[in-house]
């Protein structure tokens, strides 16, 4: 799978994408010092979000169009206000892209309705995101789909049908390029609930690049998600979280995302291949095993004890766990103390 000129895979560098969300705070000029930051870190991607509240949901006073949570981070807001204040203005989006652009970077969003993928079109993004909660909607996965870009789907929340239905929807519309998130739509994540193993059981069943959407704070995840084979990862990224905003409670800052870069990287270099025996890295160090030695000067014929044989380092002599079969042998002609025990000394 390739999005703009970065190449996603097993055998390359995890694709890192820093969501903005609306840690922008309602200013532009926050926007683009997070896309600065976010381009000082090695991360690969940005991401955005483009609805507005009222392609996101209508201004009602029915109990249902509030969160009613108390553990939410937003309890007690109504979702139109929650999306108008977390929305990223849709005259700000090239600004930004163009800014993440000309850092070295891919910037895309999630569209949330058909009308956000026409703006999208005409600003030529590289790719589209669909969220979680929109992993249902069929008809926006096919209008997605249709746009003939790689596409990412969130599967926070879906059960294996629904995945298959939005895979096949996906690809029935003209997605060749695919990736899946494992995601827990929950803000923050417990760790405990990532259920990360299921990885490489979405890799099997659905044939495709899978990664991690992860709501959980510090990097841990991450690291451990890669290590099960994600090759993408997906966090919001704020400047502090001291500033506060919608998202900011489970954001990362930029010196987290910087370590989460280099780290998820250490990772997949520390897979390697499953082969067992010792690497190009540890031949020098073999010198170090223990292998047996004569320790003290003896003539021809002595038979070999444990005060004139031991098992010592470095690693010249024949290997350790023989000592049994040569113990009580004579030795064929005088040996010097410190000389490696092999075969050819016996009488």
């Amino acid at each position: 799978m390739q999005i703009g000129k970065f190449e996603i895979g097993r055998g390359q560098k995890p694709f890192v994408i820093a969501e903005m969300s609306g840690n922008h705070n309602g200013s532009l000029e926050r926007a683009l010092e997070i896309v600065d930051a976010i381009a000082a870190t090695g991360a690969q991607a940005l991401k955005l979000q483009t609805y507005t509240a009222d392609t996101m949901t209508i201004d009602f006073a029915e109990r249902e169009f509030f969160i009613s949570d108390p553990k939410s981070l937003w309890y007690g807001k109504s979702l139109y206000s929650l999306y108008q204040e977390a929305y990223t203005p849709w005259e700000w989006h090239e600004p930004i892209f163009r800014r993440a652009e000309g850092l070295g970077m891919v910037a895309f969003s999630t569209p949330f309705d058909s009308s956000a993928v026409d703006f999208l079109e005409g600003l030529n993004v590289p790719a589209y995101k669909v969220a979680s909660f929109e992993n249902t909607d069929l008809e926006l996965i096919r209008r997605v789909a249709s746009t003939g870009k790689p596409m990412i789907i969130s599967t926070g929340m879906a059960s294996v049908a629904e995945i298959h239905d939005a895979v096949e929807a996906a690809r029935q519309a003209g997605c060749c390029d695919l990736a899946l998130l494992k995601c827990t739509s929950s803000y923050p994540a417990d760790p405990a609930a990532s259920n990360l193993a299921a990885i490489p059981f979405m890799r099997e069943v659905f044939g495709c690049e899978i990664g991690l959407s992860d709501h959980t704070l510090g990097i841990g995840a991450a690291i451990a998600g890669v290590a099960l084979g994600a090759t993408i990862i997906e966090k919001h990224v704020t400047l502090r979280r001291s500033d506060g905003g919608v998202d900011s409670a489970f954001s990362m800052e930029p010196t987290e995302l910087a370590q989460l870069v280099a780290e998820c990287e250490v990772g997949r270099r520390a897979i390697g291949s499953g082969r067992i025996g010792p690497s190009d890295a540890e031949q020098s160090s073999k010198i170090f095993r223990r292998t047996l030695y004569v320790v003290e000067d003896i003539s021809a014929g002595t038979p070999l004890t444990p005060r004139n044989l031991r098992a010592i380092r470095p690693g010249l002599g024949i290997a350790a766990g023989r000592i049994k079969e040569v113990m009580g042998k004579r030795v064929g002609r005088d040996v010097a103390r410190g000389t490696p025990f092999n075969w050819d000394l016996l009488d």
